[in-house]
Order: structure tokens, then C-alpha cells, then sequence
């Protein structure tokens, strides 16, 4: 089996989003995309001024959008009717396809917030599909926990603990993991998928070669291979994040992701025409 190696250290750019949020985004500027993988969001802060404003109804089409929470309260609103308070712990699936209009707002005053949102690209032939909204409570996401590491498992499946996104095309991995010093985490990835980790506290080393100094929210895009070894030099948490790649050309717009030009052109004729939502 082939060792998995550090490929490339990004240090995420802050940004703002939504109606002023601030926060860090790494893939969606460099690099621009990690096929199926097309943006990545950490926010967070315990300044209610970063985040208070939220994001308010905005669209989109040809994209899924994964929102996890770490601390604070967020709500959604969606115009398939889809609704939801996320807390701590919990997950927002939302696959848009054809067309929604949804927003996130702080349900909170005040307080710490964190969080990320993670873009995942669709297949052309399901752009256009019915949009799907799914939300995942922390309690009844499947968690592997031993002595050395403790692991919740959003989608795939680490020993006899699998998550709750099953049957997708990408055959996503999404787990996050504690691991105390001085321990290792070891995985077996498949060596077609495209995986990155997203350091969130602690120091860790990666696979047997030499590489920088990782510590603090860091991305680390993984070279392709079978066995994926982390060794925590601290105690550390961190997301990984694997999927098979999808392989099309894409077209950007803003909240739009299609295959061409002309479908993003449409996407937004449709938007201001007032026949976006099916």
C-alpha cells in the first residue's frame, strides 16, 4: 500500500461573506478547486460584531453546501421548506441542484461561534436535480472513541462506526478527530479520491517524509495514495476530508457551479426572472 504525504501547506486568507461575516477560506482561493471539493470556510469568533449579521436569503444551483458547527447557534431557512436550528455538533447537508434560496443566521445575541462550510461540486447530470436539504443531529452521528483518539464520523466509516451520508457519488470521508500526544491516527483512503486535512488546534506530522512546521487552522492538501498515518506532536483536532473526484469542466458564478458559461448566464436569468426555484 502506498504511504499518503503532505502534498502542499496553505495558510487560509481571511475574508468576509454573507452580509459581513468574517472568516478564513482556503480552498476556493488557493486553490481554486480540489476536484469535488470547491470552497472551504472556517468561521468563528467570540466578537458578535464578526458574525451577527449573518447570511441572509442568497441562492444557489449545481453545488452542495456542508455547514458544520462547533459552537454557537445558527438557523436556516430554505425555500424548499427546509428549516433547522443548528447547535453544537450538528450538520446541514443541503444539496441545491436546480435551484435554492436559503439563509443562515446567528441564533444567538452574543457568544463564541465556529463553524465551516465546505462546497462540494455535483455531476452535470444531477445539477439539475431536485434539491434536498438534510439535517444531521450531533447525537445521532456515530462516534469511535478509545484511549488514544476520539473520532465523529459524518460520512464514511472508521472501524464499526459509519456515518449518516450514505449512496453518494463522491463516496465522501468526513471525520473529525481528536487525537492526544504522542498518538496516531491511521486510515485507509481510497488512491483514486483527493483528500485534504484542516488543522483546527494542535501540531501535528504527516506520513514518514519531512515536512513544515503544522500548527493552528491550517489546510494540508494530501498526495494521493492508500494509508494515511497523522501523528498528533500535541493534543490536536482536525477535520479530514476525502472524495472521489468528479473530473468536468466547471463554470463559476458567484453562488452558481455549472458546466459552461451559458448555464451560469442562465442561472442568474432565471434568479432575477423569478423562475430559479422549481
Amino acid at each position: 500500500m502506498s504511504d499518503i504525504e503532505v502534498n502542499q501547506i496553505i495558510n487560509p486568507i481571511p475574508a468576509t461573506d454573507g452580509a459581513g461575516v468574517k472568516l478564513k477560506r482556503s480552498i476556493g482561493l488557493k486553490p481554486n478547486y480540489f476536484d469535488p471539493f470547491l470552497m472551504l470556510d472556517e468561521f468563528g469568533s467570540e466578537n458578535k460584531d464578526d458574525y451577527i449579521a449573518g447570511f441572509p436569503p442568497h441562492p444557489h444551483r449545481g453545488i452542495e453546501t456542508v455547514t458544520y458547527m462547533l459552537a454557537g447557534d445558527f438557523e436556516h431557512k430554505d425555500s424548499t421548506g427546509g428549516q433547522g436550528r443548528m447547535t453544537a455538533g450538528d450538520v446541514q447537508w443541503m444539496k441545491t441542484g436546480s435551484g435554492i434560496i436559503h439563509s443562515e443566521m446567528p441564533a444567538m445575541k452574543g457568544g463564541k461561534l465556529h463553524g465551516f462550510q465546505l462546497w462540494i461540486n455535483m455531476p452535470s447530470k444531477i445539477k439539475m436535480s431536485k434539491p434536498e436539504y438534510l439535517y444531521i443531529d450531533s447525537d445521532k452521528m456515530a462516534v469511535h472513541k478509545d484511549e488514544e483518539k476520539k473520532i465523529k464520523i459524518i460520512a464514511g466509516k472508521f472501524e464499526k462506526a459509519e456515518g449518516p451520508i450514505k449512496g453518494h457519488n463522491i463516496e465522501p470521508i468526513y471525520f473529525d478527530i481528536e487525537i492526544k500526544k504522542g498518538k496516531e491516527f491511521n486510515f485507509g483512503i481510497p488512491s483514486n479520491h483527493n483528500s485534504f486535512i484542516y488543522l483546527i488546534d494542535g501540531e501535528i506530522k504527516i506520513g514518514d517524509k519531512k515536512h513544515d512546521k503544522v500548527i493552528g487552522s491550517t489546510l494540508i492538501l494530501l498526495t494521493k495514495g492508500e494509508n494515511l498515518r497523522v501523528s498528533a506532536l500535541s493534543d490536536t483536532k482536525f477535520l479530514l476530508i476525502s472524495g472521489k473526484p468528479i473530473g468536468e469542466q466547471i463554470a463559476r458564478g458567484g453562488p452558481f457551479v455549472m458546466n459552461t458559461k451559458q448555464e451560469i448566464i442562465q442561472a442568474v436569468n432565471d434568479y432575477h426572472n423569478g423562475t430559479f426555484v422549481k
